[in-house]
C-alpha cells in the first residue's frame, strides 16, 4: 500500500496530489471515479486533514479533478474530453535530478513558507524590526532617481561600486577600487559564479566541516568535490593544510573565518596569517566568505583575511543580506581584474546585469548618515538576543545541551545531550511550533543544532526556547 513519506524531500500533499495524478493518467482512475473523503485518507495516512485538502486542491488546479459539494471529489470528465493524457510528463524531467540542498533544510524551509504561528529560529536575516525600512523610505523620499532604467553594467551600478570601494576600506579595511568590485544578487551568486567559470567539474575545493557549504547545492551542481579542513574550535589548522592541499590536489579553499555558520567561531590573527602563507606558498586561491564580519558584539570586528593579504591569493565576498536587508540582493565579490573580467561576462549571460533600483538604493544607504546608526542598532540588538537564548536554554536545558558562547552573528551552535535523532527532533519541533537547524544538514555531526537569535523578536526567542526544550525532551522519549 502506498502512503506519503513524511521524511522524503517533497511535501507530502504534492506527494499525495503526484500519486493520484499517476493513477488518473495510467487509467487507474477513470474519468469520473470517486476518490476518497478527505476524512478517510487522513485516517489512513494519519495525517491532518487539511493536508488532503491542499492535494485535492492542487489536482483541481491541474485540471484533474472536480470537487462539488454534496457530490464528492471525482476525476474530471471535461479534461479528458480534451487529450486522452498529459503531452508531457514533467515528472519524468523532474525526476532526473534531485532537489538540491538537504532534504530537513527543505523540510525546515517548506513549514516557515506556510506563514504558520511558528517561531522561526532557523531563518538566516534580520527581525523586522532590525531591517531599516524608515531609512529606505527616507532615502527614496528626499533622493529620486536619477539612473535609467535599461539593461546596467554587467559588473553592477558605478555609484555603487564607488560607495562598496569606500565602505570597504572604512569598515573591513580592505582597500578596493570600483574597478575591482563585482556586484552580484548576494554571495550565493557570487559562489555560484565562481563554481561555473573558475572551476572545472572534478576539481577538488576545501571547506569547513561543519559549514553552511557542505548543506548548500552551488559546488555538487558544478561537478566539484569538497574536501574537509584540518579544524578545531579555534578554526582551519594551517600547520596541517599543506600536506591536504598537495595529497587532494586542492584548487581552492573556501572560507567563512568571521563568525563562522553554523558554530559562530571566528579564525584567530595567528591561524590567519599562516594560513595566506601556505595558501600564496602553493599557489592555491582562497574564497572569503564574509556575511556576518560586521555583527560583532564587540567593538572592534575580526580583521578580514583580505586585509591581510599581501599577495593576491583571496576573492573577498560579501553581502547586506545579513546586516541591512536580504531583499535587497546586494552582495558583492573584489578580486583581480582577469577575474571580474571572466564573471561579468558569465553573469550578463545569466540575467543581461542586475537590477538598478536596489543597487540604486544600496548605493544611496552605505554612503548615507543611517547606515553607520543602523549598524550599532543591529549590533547592540544581536549581543543582547544572543544572551537570552543562552539564559532561556539554559533555564529550560541546563545539563542537556551546551553551546559555544559566540562573540558575533547570528547563530548560537548547541551540543544535545542524548544522541537524538535528527529527523525525529525536527518533526517533534514542528508539532510545536519551532523551527530550528538540525546540525547533520552542516555536515557529519552527532546531536548539535544551530538555533538563529536574529530573526526571531525577544519575546518569541523565550517562547522558542521553550519550544525547543519540549520537542527535544518529547524526541528523546522515543
Amino acid at each position: 500500500m502506498w502512503k506519503p513519506d513524511r521524511l522524503g524531500p517533497v511535501p507530502m500533499y504534492r506527494q499525495i496530489a503526484d500519486y493520484f495524478e499517476r493513477r488518473i493518467v495510467l487509467g487507474e482512475l477513470p474519468p469520473g471515479s470517486i476518490l476518497p473523503p478527505e476524512r478517510k485518507l487522513a485516517g489512513q495516512w494519519q495525517l491532518n486533514r487539511s493536508t488532503i485538502i491542499q492535494a485535492y486542491e492542487e489536482l483541481r488546479s491541474r485540471g484533474l479533478i472536480d470537487r462539488r459539494k454534496g457530490s464528492g471529489t471525482r476525476v474530471s470528465l471535461r479534461k479528458w474530453e480534451e487529450s486522452p493524457k498529459p503531452a508531457v510528463d514533467w515528472q519524468v524531467y523532474t525526476e532526473q535530478s534531485s532537489p538540491p540542498g538537504s532534504p530537513l533544510l527543505r523540510k525546515v524551509r517548506e513549514e516557515a513558507r506556510k506563514g504558520a504561528e511558528v517561531v522561526d529560529m532557523a531563518g538566516s536575516e534580520l527581525s523586522e524590526d532590525l531591517i531599516p525600512m524608515e531609512a529606505f523610505r527616507q532615502l527614496m523620499r528626499e533622493q529620486p532617481l536619477t539612473e535609467p532604467l535599461g539593461y546596467t553594467d554587467p559588473q553592477g551600478l558605478y555609484p555603487l561600486r564607488e560607495a562598496l570601494a569606500v565602505y570597504l576600506r572604512a569598515y573591513r579595511q580592505v582597500d578596493a577600487t570600483a574597478s575591482s568590485i563585482f556586484v552580484t544578487s548576494g554571495i550565493q551568486q557570487a559562489l555560484y559564479l565562481i563554481a561555473r567559470c573558475l572551476l572545472r567539474p572534478g576539481d577538488a575545493v576545501g571547506i569547513e566541516v561543519p559549514s553552511y557549504h557542505y548543506s548548500s547545492h552551488v559546488l555538487p551542481s558544478a561537478g566539484l568535490r569538497t574536501v574537509a579542513l584540518p579544524a578545531d574550535e579555534a578554526g582551519i589548522r594551517p600547520e596541517e593544510l599543506a600536506g591536504l592541499i598537495r595529497k587532494d590536489k586542492l584548487r581552492m579553499l573556501i572560507l567563512n573565518p568571521a563568525f563562522q555558520n553554523p558554530t559562530g567561531r571566528t579564525l584567530c590573527p595567528d591561524r590567519r596569517k599562516r594560513l595566506l602563507e601556505v595558501a600564496a606558498d602553493l599557489g592555491v586561491p582562497i574564497v572569503e566568505d564574509d556575511p556576518y564580519g560586521l555583527a560583532a558584539f564587540r567593538d572592534e570586528p575580526p580583521v578580514p583575511l583580505k586585509a591581510m593579504d599581501t599577495r593576491g591569493v583571496v576573492l573577498y565576498v560579501g553581502s547586506l543580506s545579513k546586516i541591512a536587508a536580504p531583499g535587497l540582493r546586494t552582495g558583492w565579490l573584489v578580486g583581480p581584474e582577469a577575474v571580474i573580467r571572466q564573471l561579468s561576462a558569465a553573469r550578463q549571460q545569466m540575467d543581461m546585469g542586475p537590477s538598478v533600483l536596489p543597487e540604486w538604493l544600496s548605493a544611496r544607504f552605505l554612503a548615507s548618515d543611517f547606515f553607520h546608526r543602523h549598524l550599532l542598532r543591529v549590533r547592540r540588538a544581536l549581543k543582547l538576543k544572543s544572551e537570552l537564548l543562552m539564559k532561556e536554554l539554559n533555564a529550560h536545558l541546563q545539563g542537556e545541551m551546551t553551546f559555544e558562547r559566540p562573540d558575533g552573528g547570528l547563530y548560537l551552535w548547541g551540543k544535545l545531550a542524548g544522541g537524538v535523532s535528527a529527523a525525529r527532533l525536527l518533526d517533534e519541533g514542528i508539532k510545536r511550533g519551532v523551527l530550528f537547524v538540525p546540525g547533520s544538514v552542516f555536515g557529519p555531526d552527532s546531536g548539535h543544532v544551530r538555533l538563529t537569535f536574529a530573526r526571531p523578536s525577544k519575546k518569541d526567542i523565550a517562547v522558542g526556547a521553550a519550544r525547543f526544550a519540549e520537542a527535544f525532551r518529547a524526541a528523546s522519549k522515543r
